[in-house]
């Protein structure tokens, strides 16, 4: 009985523990406000417009996030649980343990729970842990007997059927004596773990490094994220949303504001791209860490600013991406000349499509971009030679970059087509029903006045065919008209008019002969001018 009254004295103080804290938790939220704090360097947005509130659950001792388990969020607590706990030295908190939190609509969280009477030992420090997607294999960090301040990697086996029974407790072989192993997190396609450590090695302080997950959830093959990632002071805390595009993490290092920053790096097939700090909407000159995606923008990160109420305090984030745009139009080279029905690709940095468009009258294109990437933007159009052209944007905060992208038209040429010697050059363009030719056709007519100045004494029949919508007289009339413009443009441009005939022959002479069932590309490649040459 009297072992019986001391689990109930000690069950009593954990809950009497949580509801004072939880009275004073729930304080009014727009009072909390990070960026009264002044930071060191000129790191402005970065791009990044954050909102940071109070979770609710917050105390006078270190609270911050491990991610989620279950659809709940787990956090890690140095909290006293009532008057039998113990202190550890070192940081003179009580000894960290696992708590889970379910998730209000708004964010904030409700009252904390212990995760696991089995993995929660009360008398060593239990420090972040992660899951595997299916949620079935758990790997944690809890500190050795020995030194508080060294944490081991385990790895549990969640049993069948059971409601939280983790068993199979595991120490892995990534473990170095001597050394902490802190901060592991598996990849949301569950076949890496990413975790950081002070062992001999690495680049100073603590590094981040990445294992293979073998299909019994061991690990193999420990490599070291490299220099781009890691720094000589500490980097610490990786966390990947679900997309899996960008690798979060804490570092000391890097463009740094003060203390431990959050930075993001792209993923890459070779490795990372140089990290961008989230700037001074969320970075401040204290410690920021833990940052967890919750959605694609909102989540919960930690710090020890000094607006909180303990050492580290949770918050909620959500985050708006500053809004920057691509835009510009598409022109000739040698003439300026706007060329619409150009096919713009917008490729990342690995080569991923990310958007395509076609410009339209006026030649333009745009694009949404976010800051601090690298694009590549491919062109293609009919008469022109394609090209690729580079893109970085480099500026923070809101902004609409403007890049002209100049074609080089492709040379006429002269051909055997058919029994037939012509010079070969993209179509002249008309609209429907009409003999004027379109400007970005001039482009083409100009290169066939080129070649006949350097032939001067070729002469050439100008033919122009129409498409088969209409009546058969009108179309004719018009193929004639349409010749008759373009003969007039190249003597415009200095060509003797008697070196030049034209005709036309309406649809009478289709390129592809597809009838009623002509699609708008058949139609416009019957719709044409030929100029073959005659002397």
């Amino acid at each position: 009985m009297k072992n019986l009254s001391l689990i109930l004295v000690f069950l009593f103080a954990i809950n009497l523990t949580f509801a004072q804290d939880s009275d004073q938790d729930f304080l009014a939220e727009a009072n909390l406000n990070e960026n009264s704090i002044i930071p060191k360097t000129s790191i402005g947005s970065n791009g990044f417009e954050f909102t940071t509130l109070d979770v609710g659950i917050n105390t006078k001792y270190s609270e911050y996030g491990s991610g989620f388990f279950m659809n709940k969020f787990i956090m890690v607590s140095a909290k006293k649980l009532g008057g039998l706990s113990k202190k550890d030295k070192a940081t003179g908190e009580g000894y960290k343990n696992l708590f889970c939190l379910d998730i209000k609509d708004d964010g904030s969280l409700k009252k904390p729970l212990l995760f696991s009477r089995i993995i929660n030992t009360y008398t060593n420090n239990e420090d972040q842990i992660t899951f595997s997607p299916d949620e079935q294999t758990m790997y944690f960090t809890r500190s050795t007997k020995d030194n508080t301040s060294i944490y081991k990697l385990y790895k549990v086996t969640l049993e069948k059927d059971s409601h939280g029974n983790w068993i199979e407790e595991e120490l892995l072989n990534v473990n170095t004596n001597g050394y902490s192993i802190e901060n592991p997190f598996v990849s949301p396609n569950g076949k890496f773990l990413y975790f950081s450590s002070n062992k001999p090695g690495g680049y100073g302080g603590y590094d981040l490094y990445v294992s293979k997950i073998k299909e019994n959830g061991s690990l193999t093959e420990v490599k070291n994220l490299g220099d781009k990632i890691n720094t000589q002071l500490d980097d610490k805390y990786p966390s990947i949303p679900k997309d899996g595009e960008y690798l979060y993490f804490s570092s000391q290092g890097h463009d740094n504001i003060g203390g431990f920053d959050i930075f993001k790096s792209k993923i890459i097939t070779n490795g990372f791209r140089t990290p961008i700090n989230l700037g001074n909407t969320i970075n401040t000159e204290y410690d920021e860490v833990a940052y967890f995606m919750a959605s694609k923008n909102k989540g919960y990160l930690s710090s020890n600013k000094s607006l909180g109420k303990g050492r580290y305090d949770i918050y909620k984030f959500s985050v708006k991406d500053v809004a920057q745009n691509l835009e510009g139009v598409i022109v000739d080279k040698d003439s300026q000349i706007k060329l619409p029905n150009t096919l713009v690709v917008l490729f990342n940095e690995e080569g991923e499509e990310i958007a395509r468009q076609k410009t339209k009258e006026n030649a333009t294109y745009n694009f949404k971009v976010n800051p601090f990437e690298s694009y590549t933007i491919a062109i293609e159009k009919d008469g022109f030679d394609k090209a690729n052209f580079d893109f970085t944007s480099n500026i923070r905060g809101d902004k609409t970059y403007n890049k002209k992208l100049e074609l080089d038209a492709t040379k006429a040429v002269i051909e055997e087509v058919e029994d037939k010697k012509m010079i070969v050059v993209n179509n002249i363009y008309f609209d429907y029903n009409k003999w004027s030719i379109k400007q970005e056709s001039l482009i083409s007519l100009n290169s066939i006045a080129r070649i006949l100045a350097e032939y001067p004494e070729m002469k050439i029949e100008i033919n122009a065919h129409t498409d088969n919508r209409g009546n058969d007289s009108y179309n004719m009339k018009l193929s004639k008209k349409r010749a008759a413009s373009a003969l007039s443009y190249l003597v415009s441009k200095g060509v003797n008019r008697e070196r030049l005939i034209s005709h036309g022959y309406g649809e009478t002479q289709p390129l592809i002969d597809c009838k009623t069932s002509c699609d708008d590309d058949e139609y416009q490649k019957n719709r044409r001018i030929e100029f073959i040459i005659i002397e």
